[in-house]
């Protein structure tokens, strides 16, 4: 009885050696996942990277992690013509089936889905906020956008007619799309009316409706769906061989 709870006290010992080696190695490598992910995206802050999944050793040594955990603040996507950056906010991501290299120069995730906000300061730059003719003697111009309840975004516009700017802006609520992976767009569900003035529809609409293209998210990833909510537009993410490092 005396040898059997000695070799118990034994395993119990080496077990909890185990754990706390093995909490040490995934604290190690997720600090250098960060910096891998910081020099490869070129961010200017470092992310933060959870490797979820116990053990983590024996993960290791297949060459395969189960699931990492990724998050970046106001990231900086190409916004189409490469020129300009969108900022997104509180990029989140989870990867799946995530492969490495034998010395851990790459790592490459089969599927990572996740989700993303853009405020709607930030989208409004890719609007008309300057003021455009729409028909003769009225010109208007986008000077807000925000949540418009049920998914919509209120698109505001103040608008002059015959040099005279109308006391209070006039709005509308628009349908937000994703197009071809990599395009949110903005487009009014009804259009506006300047002091009852009636205008042509294809005029008003280069007003009220704008797109902008999102290019270069980490590792490839694609823009899935998007909805308006009270903080921005909010958006969710997807890709497959989705590349960390390398």
């Amino acid at each position: 009885m005396r040898a059997l709870r000695i070799l118990l006290i034994f395993v119990v010992i080496l077990g909890g050696l185990f754990v706390i080696a093995d909490r040490v190695a995934v604290h190690f490598a997720e600090g250098e996942a960060a910096d891998r992910l910081k020099t490869t995206e070129n961010l200017a802050s470092t992310p933060d990277v959870s490797i979820k999944g116990f053990p983590f050793l024996t993960q290791v040594a297949g060459g395969s992690l189960d699931d990492i955990e990724v998050g970046i603040q106001n990231y900086e996507a190409a916004a189409g013509d490469g020129a300009q950056k969108i900022r997104i906010d509180d990029l989140r991501a989870d990867m799946k089936g995530v492969e490495f290299s034998g010395d851990f120069s790459s790592a490459t995730a089969t599927s990572a889905t996740g989700t993303a906000t853009i405020s709607y300061d930030e989208l409004l730059k890719t609007a008309k906020s300057e003021p455009t003719r729409v028909a003769p003697g009225v010109t208007a111009q986008v000077v807000g956008l925000s949540d418009g309840g049920n998914g919509k975004i209120k698109v505001t516009v103040e608008a002059t007619v015959l040099g005279t700017e109308l006391p209070e802006p006039v709005s509308v609520l628009s349908t937000v799309t994703v197009v071809d992976g990599d395009t949110v767009r903005v487009k009014a569900d009804g259009l506006p009316k300047f002091a009852g003035v009636d205008l042509a529809e294809n005029r008003v609409r280069t007003i009220t409706d704008f797109q902008q293209k999102i290019d270069g998210l980490p590792g490839g990833i694609k823009l899935d769906k998007v909805q308006a909510a009270p903080d921005g537009v909010e958006i969710t993410v997807k890709g497959s061989d989705v590349r960390l490092a390398g």
